[in-house]
């Protein structure tokens, strides 16, 4: 099966799509963090108890 041409990419949208591909390679390598802990880390942003960036598992 041959691959499609990769359209070319302003800076910020290969930003996004290698943040996309990194997620992606994560996810096949089960390398996850649960939701309830991302949730809880975006609630304390800005606030004086704001919490560390949750680790994956």
């Amino acid at each position: 099966m041959t691959q499609a041409p990769k359209p070319h990419l302003s800076e910020d949208q290969s930003d996004f799509h290698s943040a996309v591909e990194e997620g992606l390679h994560s996810l096949e390598a089960d390398q996850l963090v649960p939701y309830e802990e991302v949730r809880r880390w975006l609630l304390s942003w800005g606030t004086p108890s704001e919490l560390p960036k949750p680790e994956c598992q």
